[in-house]
């Protein structure tokens, strides 16, 4: 009797899998379709008005980038158009930027990273 009660339970097993597996698939089908659903109405992006801004440069910064009020995106950009004419990057560590006179009196120091650069900038502008 022992005997055929655990033959019973061997072939219950492997049909619980098979309908796990059959009910899994479904599963995968509908969520591959609804991701297509909520790409179709993609809202186009709009900038914040905060980066848009016009601010006024000091006189420091006024001399690398100009007097004229700009937004803070511009002065970026013409930071970039500066380093990159009078080649202050650093030759070894691209991230690096070497500074002269000009530069000295913007970020207080002789190098700096690309990614201290913005918040140095953002001290100059009113």
């Amino acid at each position: 009797m022992a005997t055929a009660k655990k033959t019973p339970a061997k072939k219950a097993a492997p049909a619980k899998k098979a309908a796990t597996a059959k009910t899994a698939a479904p599963a995968k089908t509908a969520a591959a379709k609804a991701p297509a659903k909520k790409a179709a109405p993609a809202k186009k992006r709009t900038p914040n008005p905060a980066f848009m801004k016009a601010l006024t440069p000091s006189a420091a910064l006024a001399a690398v980038v100009g007097a004229t009020p700009l937004p803070r995106t511009e002065v970026v950009s013409k930071m970039w158009v500066y380093i990159k004419k009078h080649n202050l990057q650093d030759s070894v560590n691209r991230r690096a930027i070497n500074a002269d006179d000009k530069l000295k009196a913007v970020f207080g120091k002789a190098q700096v990273t690309m990614f201290e650069m913005a918040g140095l900038i953002g001290k100059h502008l009113k």
